[in-house]
C-alpha cells in the first residue's frame, strides 16, 4: 500500500513537472529579458538618485556663493554636464518602458495564443479518447461477428448434411410418387371403366323409360339423333355444327347436345299437355313478357321498368349474372361458391341446376356462343368450364379446371370457341388456355391486376383488358406484345362490347361510365349522375341488344339507364310488391339480354331481379 502511494505521489510530481515545464519553457527568454530590463531600469533609477543628489549639492553651494567666480564656472559647467547626462538617462528610461510595455503585450499575446491551443489540445484529447472507445467497440463487434462466422460455418456444415440426407430422401419419395401415381392411373382407368358402365346402365334405364311412358317424344328424339348423325357424317370436321345448326333447338331449349327439350322435362314432371306445353315453350304466348313480337317493335326501345321475377339467387351476396345467348336462361355466380342457371322462361325460382367445384367466391360467368360450355372464375385463383347439358351422364362433359394464376381470377372470356380460353387476375397476368389440353398455352403480363376483358370477335383476335392501374390494354393474339392501351381517370371495374364491335363502355371507379369509339380510339361520351356510385371493385354495367343504351347498378341500389346520346332515361329501384326497396343494398352487376328486351341485375342483397317491358 506504501509502494502504492509513494508511486501516485511520483506521478502527480512528475507531471506537475511536466506541465511547468511545458508552461514555462516557451516564455523562459523573455522572463529572462525582463528581468534584465527591471535591474537596467533599477540602476538607472539608482544612477539617477546619485546625480540628483549631487545636483542638489552643487545648486546649493552655488547658491551660498562659496568658491568664488571660477568655482561658480566649473560649478555650472559640472551642472550642465550632469543635467544632459540626466537628459540622457532619462531618455534611455522611456526607451525601457516602452520597451518593457512591448514585451509585456508580446507575453499577453502568447498567453492567449497558449490558451488556444490549450482548448484545442483538450478538443484532440476528447477525441482521440472517443476514437479510443470506437475502436475497442468495433474490435469488441470484429470479435462477435467471427464469432458468428465460425457458428454460420458450423451451421452450414449442418444444412448440408441435411442437405444430402433430404436429397436422398426426396429421391426415396420421387420413385415411391411415380409409383403411386401408376397405381392411380390404373385405379382412375378402371373407375372411368365402372363409370361408364354406371352411365350406360343409368341411360338405358332413361331410356326404357322413356320408351315406355313418352313414346311420342322417344321417337322424336330418336328422328334429332339420326339428324345429327346425319349431319356429323356429312360434315365430320365440324365438331360444334349441330349446336348451332340443328333444326331443335330453340330460343330456350337445351344447347345442341341435350337430351331432350323443356317439353320433356315438363312431362316428367306430370304435365301431360306435351303439345301445348312444347308450342307455348317454342313460340311464346301473348302474353310471356320476352315475346316482343319481333326486331321491330323492339327496336322502339322501350325501357324494361317492369319487375318480372325476382327470386334469392344465392345464399350470400351475389357477384355476376350473364344471360344465355340462346335461351332464356341466366346464370348467376356468388359468394357462396355455387354458379347457379335460372330458366327465365318458364319463371320458375328453383334453379334449374347448380354448377359446384368451386372453393371460394365466384366473381364472374360466361357463355359460349352456342350456349354449349359455361366458365366461372373464382377467388380460389382458379376457372372452371362446365358444360349446360341434360340429365345424362356424359363422361366426355366433365367439368374442367384451368389452375395457374398466383390471384383472384376476375373476369374470363371464349377465344376460338370452344377451344381456347383467355382469362384475366389480380396476379397481373392474362392467360390464354386450350380447352382440349386444360393448359396454358400463353401468359401476357400487363403489370397490374385485371379487373375485366372482351374479346372482339369469335377468333378472339383482340382481347381488351381494364386494369387497376387506369389504363384499357388492346393485346393482339397474334404478336406477343401489347397494341396499346388507353389511360383512364381511375381504375377500371368492367368492360362491355357493342355486337359490332365498334363501340366500348367502360364502368370507372370515379363514378362514371365511359363510351369509347374503337375505330378512333378515344373517348365519346360520359355518363354520370350525382347519385350513382359504383358499389365494388369489379360492378358490371352492359350494353343492350343493340347498343342504344346502357345499364349499370348502384350502391344505392339503384340501377340507372342512359342512352348513348348521354341523356338519363330511367332509373329502376326494384320496388318490391308492396313497400321498401327489394335491393336493400348495392347493385355489383346487370345484364341485358341479347335477344329480349329484359335486363337481370344482382346485388349484395342475395337477391336477383328480372326486368321486362311494362
Amino acid at each position: 500500500m506504501a509502494q502504492e502511494d509513494q508511486e501516485y505521489r511520483q506521478t502527480i510530481i512528475n507531471r506537475l513537472r511536466e506541465r511547468n515545464r511545458r508552461d514555462v519553457l516557451p516564455f523562459k527568454e523573455i522572463i529572462q529579458q525582463n528581468n534584465r530590463l527591471l535591474d537596467s531600469v533599477a540602476q538607472l533609477k539608482a544612477d539617477n538618485l546619485k546625480i540628483s543628489v549631487e545636483n542638489e549639492q552643487l545648486r546649493t553651494a552655488i547658491s551660498t556663493g562659496g568658491g568664488g567666480g571660477k568655482d561658480s564656472t566649473a560649478a555650472q559647467l559640472a551642472i550642465a554636464a550632469l543635467e544632459k547626462k540626466l537628459l540622457a538617462q532619462q531618455e534611455e528610461l522611456t526607451a525601457l518602458h516602452k520597451r518593457k510595455g512591448e514585451n509585456s503585450q508580446l507575453i499577453v499575446d502568447l498567453n492567449l495564443k497558449m490558451e488556444k491551443q490549450q482548448q484545442i489540445i483538450a478538443s484532440k484529447e476528447q477525441s482521440l479518447a472517443e476514437q479510443k472507445n470506437t475502436n475497442a467497440s468495433l474490435k469488441a463487434e470484429v470479435q462477435m461477428l467471427k464469432s458468428s462466422l465460425e457458428e454460420l460455418k458450423n451451421l452450414n456444415t449442418t444444412l448440408r448434411d441435411e442437405y444430402t440426407a433430404l436429397q436422398l430422401a426426396f429421391s426415396a419419395l420421387e420413385d415411391k410418387l411415380r409409383n403411386v401415381q401408376d397405381e392411380n392411373r390404373r385405379l382412375l382407368d378402371r373407375l372411368m371403366h365402372y363409370k361408364a358402365k354406371d352411365a350406360d346402365k343409368l341411360n338405358e334405364e332413361n331410356e326404357s323409360f322413356i320408351r315406355k311412358r313418352l313414346p311420342s317424344i322417344f321417337r322424336k328424339r330418336s328422328d334429332k339423333l339420326k339428324r345429327e348423325l346425319e349431319d356429323a357424317v356429312r360434315e365430320p370436321n365440324s365438331s360444334f355444327t349441330h349446336h348451332r345448326n340443328s333444326s331443335g333447338s330453340s330460343i330456350h331449349g337445351g344447347a345442341g347436345g341435350d337430351a331432350y327439350d323443356d317439353s320433356d322435362r315438363d312431362t316428367l314432371s306430370g304435365d301431360h299437355n306435351i303439345e301445348t306445353g312444347c308450342d307455348a315453350e317454342m313460340y311464346g304466348s301473348p302474353q310471356d313478357p320476352f315475346h316482343t313480337g319481333g326486331m321491330g317493335s323492339y327496336m322502339k326501345s322501350a325501357n324494361p321498368t317492369n319487375i318480372y321475377m325476382k327470386f334469392e339467387a344465392h345464399e350470400t351476396e351475389s357477384h355476376a349474372v350473364r344471360w344465355s345467348p340462346i335461351e332464356r336462361v341466366i346464370a348467376t355466380g356468388g359468394a357462396d361458391r355455387k354458379v347457379k342457371l335460372w330458366d327465365v322462361g318458364k319463371g320458375s325460382s328453383e334453379p334449374r341446376s347448380v354448377l359446384g367445384g368451386s372453393s371460394a367466391g365466384i366473381n364472374s360467368v360466361d357463355f359460349d356462343s352456342t350456349g354449349t360450355y359455361i366458365i366461372g372464375t373464382s377467388n380460389d385463383y382458379g376457372a372452371r368450364v362446365w358444360t349446360v347439358g341434360d340429365n345424362r351422364l356424359r363422361l366426355t362433359l366433365s367439368k374442367h379446371t384451368l389452375t395457374g394464376h398466383s390471384g383472384k381470377v376476375m373476369a374470363a372470356k371464349y377465344i376460338q370457341e370452344p377451344v381456347k380460353v383467355v382469362t384475366g387476375s389480380h396476379d397481373r397476368t392474362l392467360k390464354i388456355w386450350d380447352l382440349r389440353s386444360i393448359a396454358c398455352i400463353e401468359t401476357k403480363f400487363a403489370g397490374s391486376s385485371c379487373n375485366d376483358l372482351v374479346t372482339t370477335d369469335s377468333l378472339g383476335s383482340t382481347i381488351i383488358s381494364g386494369h387497376y392501374d387506369k389504363k384499357i390494354r388492346f393485346w393482339d393474339i397474334r404478336t406477343e406484345k401489347q397494341a396499346d392501351d388507353i389511360l383512364m381517370n381511375a381504375k377500371i371495374t368492367s368492360l362491355d362490347l357493342s355486337k359490332d364491335c365498334n363501340y366500348l363502355i367502360c364502368s370507372v371507379r370515379d363514378d362514371t361510365i365511359k363510351l369509347l369509339d374503337l375505330r378512333k380510339n378515344q373517348v365519346i361520351s360520359t355518363f354520370s349522375n350525382e347519385h350513382f356510385k359504383l358499389s365494388c371493385d369489379w360492378a358490371r354495367a352492359s350494353f343492350n341488344m343493340n347498343a342504344t343504351k346502357i345499364a349499370c347498378g348502384s350502391s344505392d341500389g339503384v340501377i340507372y339507364i342512359w342512352n348513348v346520346m348521354g341523356n338519363l332515361e330511367c332509373e329502376l329501384k326494384g320496388h318490391a310488391s308492396g313497400s321498401g326497396l327489394f335491393h336493400s343494398s348495392a347493385v355489383n352487376a346487370v345484364s341485358w339480354s341479347p335477344n329480349f328486351n329484359a335486363l337481370a341485375s344482382v346485388g349484395k342483397g342475395k337477391k336477383c331481379l328480372i326486368y321486362t317491358e311494362s
